[in-house]
């Protein structure tokens, strides 16, 4: 029993990360520049410890199911609740859908020449079917099975693939003679750095100047990414509250940072193996040639994975890769379907009706499915006649621009008491005009790479998008915490209980009873008595008019908005975990294996220095 909610958690989490996008993007990349791509997945291992140890007690202890809500507990008021459930919503409806639609249907069209609408229509009606009908339930216990197959058939295909190269080693030292036999056309001739694989390719700390992927962004601008994942997305902070105990939640948590170690050998290398055996489709440079080959003028890098399939794979082993392209996307739709529509239901249906009954918000839900698939199913012709090629990277360049500023305002709202709802807002809305602006610039001049002889201007693009990412954070922790210093603070009547509960259960101290202890108390703003027990919800009904964006009735306001049976769950979750629900649970185990998985982390970067 204890092995299934844990391992549901854990393969629900991974699925919902690793899509379709993922098998077409790494291997892409990894085709082009080599292992370093790889190194993303192992440092966002740092997610599953910031979310199973320091998030998700703080969000048990709160009494709420989304950043958003918290937010608004945490500082009160409407609209920064309301500026980050808008947020979410467009970043996964226009940048994660749009990526597993747009490879899905690229692999599925090359593979089998289906018909792309039609194939993508029945997977979103089922996927949608099963999700409106199911709700979570349904969707982690097809997740889990999607995971099966997603991990048995990218094993198979990667076992093919080395058994065609000689193993690693032969990988190690075919990669480096993958050149294109086609170079030049006419009196243009390519640039060597475009078609000859990078001297580092082995290698994934690479040159901090010079370096496609520097090794500090790699350590500290991918740490800043993750950190959003860990603190902020409804996608994976829906899976862990699914849990029934904390035992449970920390287990699935180590469970899929163990799973993310394997990307890097069952997509990444693979598209580098793929590069080998077709180094003129996989690698041209030529305009003509990679149109010929793949209907784009600049690169065919996306075709390595699908390429790989045809050519290594029996047929019987090409349908079973046709299921596991099916389950990827499957799984990722579901889960963006499933937290898009709580996001909704709780963040912006209830500030439009806050005395919405129950079953209001629970039929309302389901309709936003409805309407979420529609937009889907209307995007899919848009994207299947867009140029792709790039989009994985255009995506990983986007959510560097954009997140910085979210992960800003969760980390302060937490470790900062001091922060109030203006400094907040508006340093968030300082964080997102300025990524934003960068983000513009990349998309009109776009990314520069050796095909892009057109350069953004060095004053806007000249800081490499990890670095840019680091950057942004800076700024945007600094200017919420001066708007704040020069704002008013919130009472500490409003913030002291919430601060004190949830710290203390993300930290899983007793009483500060240490100079250094007390030292960090005083620089939290928490007391140093031990608060009450958040009491549960009573509805109480006022006037909506009367508490709109105020702290002093941000209490009030908290009650009218937060859906009665969210409130329900979450006061049972509390009680079963506050009333001996983890009596008797190994915690060394999980304690144990989290240090193995970090020692694991540290070695294979260690390995592949």
């Amino acid at each position: 029993m204890y092995l299934s909610f844990y391992f549901q958690i854990g393969t629900s989490i991974f699925v919902t990360y690793i899509g379709s996008g993922h098998f077409i993007g790494l291997s892409g990349i990894g085709a082009s520049s080599g292992i370093a791509v790889g190194a993303f997945e192992w440092n966002t291992i740092l997610m599953v410890f910031v979310l199973g140890w320091i998030f998700i007690p703080i969000y048990l202890k709160a009494g709420v199911v989304t950043l958003p809500e918290y937010l608004r507990k945490r500082f009160g008021g409407f609209r920064i609740q309301f500026l980050f459930s808008f947020m979410f919503l467009l970043i996964y409806t226009f940048s994660m859908i749009s990526l597993e639609i747009s490879y899905g249907a690229m692999f599925l069209k090359m593979i089998w020449n289906l018909n792309i609408y039609q194939t993508t229509l029945v997977l979103l009606t089922v996927s949608g079917m099963y999700t409106i009908t199911g709700g979570l339930t349904a969707v982690v216990y097809t997740e889990v099975l999607h995971a099966a197959v997603m991990i048995l058939g990218s094993v198979l295909l990667m076992s093919f693939a080395f058994s065609e190269v000689g193993g690693y080693e032969g990988m190690a030292h075919k990669y480096f003679h993958a050149i294109p036999s086609v170079i030049s056309e006419g009196n243009w001739t390519a640039k060597p750095e475009c078609y000859m694989p990078r001297q580092d390719a082995l290698h994934i700390f690479r040159d901090p100047i010079s370096g496609d992927i520097p090794w500090p962004g790699l350590i500290f601008g991918t740490t800043t990414i993750s950190l959003f994942y860990g603190c902020a997305d409804q996608i994976f902070i829906q899976r862990c509250l699914a849990g029934k105990n904390m035992f449970h939640i920390k287990s699935g948590c180590i469970l899929c940072g163990y799973l993310k170690l394997l990307p890097m050998f069952l997509m990444v290398v693979p598209g580098m193996i793929s590069r080998i055996l077709f180094p003129d489709q996989v690698a041209c440079v030529v305009p003509s040639e990679c149109l010929k080959y793949c209907g784009s003028r600049s690169n065919c890098k996306a075709i390595a994975y699908p390429k790989l399939v045809i050519a290594v794979l029996p047929n019987g082993f090409q349908g079973l890769m046709l299921t596991t392209m099916c389950a990827a996307l499957m799984s990722s739709l579901t889960s963006i379907f499933n937290s898009s529509s709580a996001m909704f239901t709780m963040n912006i249906y209830t500030l439009m009706r806050p005395m919405a009954t129950e079953k209001e918000l629970l039929v309302t839900g389901r309709f936003f499915i409805i309407a979420l698939l529609a937009v889907t199913i209307a995007w899919v012709r848009i994207i299947e006649t867009a140029h792709s090629k790039n989009l994985f990277e255009y995506i990983q360049v986007a959510k560097s621009y954009l997140t910085p500023p979210v992960t800003a305002v969760s980390l302060l709202a937490i470790f900062c008491k001091r922060v109030n709802e203006q400094g907040a807002f508006w340093g968030l809305i300082f964080g997102i005009v300025i990524g934003v602006f960068r983000l513009l610039a990349e998309l009109a001049y776009g990314l520069q790479t050796c095909e892009n002889s057109i350069k953004c201007p060095m004053l806007i693009c000249g800081m490499h998008y990890l670095y840019f990412s680091m950057f942004l954070l800076l700024v945007s922790l600094l200017s919420i915490l001066g708007i704040s210093l020069i704002t008013d603070p919130i009472p500490d009547k409003h913030v002291s209980q919430i601060g004190k509960e949830c710290l203390d259960s993300s930290l899983e101290v007793g009483e500060a009873n240490t100079c250094l202890w007390k030292t960090w108390n005083l620089f939290c703003g928490l007391e140093p008595q031990l608060s009450p027990k958040l009491a549960p919800e009573k509805p109480i009904k006022e006037n909506m008019e009367a508490t709109k964006g105020t702290v002093e009735h941000s209490d009030i306001a908290e009650e009218m908005l937060a859906p009665k049976s969210a409130t329900r769950k979450m006061e049972e979750i509390k009680e079963r975990m506050e009333h001996g629900d983890m009596s008797g649970e190994p915690f060394w185990m999980v304690n144990a294996s989290g240090i193995i998985l970090i020692m694991l982390v540290v070695l294979s970067h260690i390995y592949f220095f």
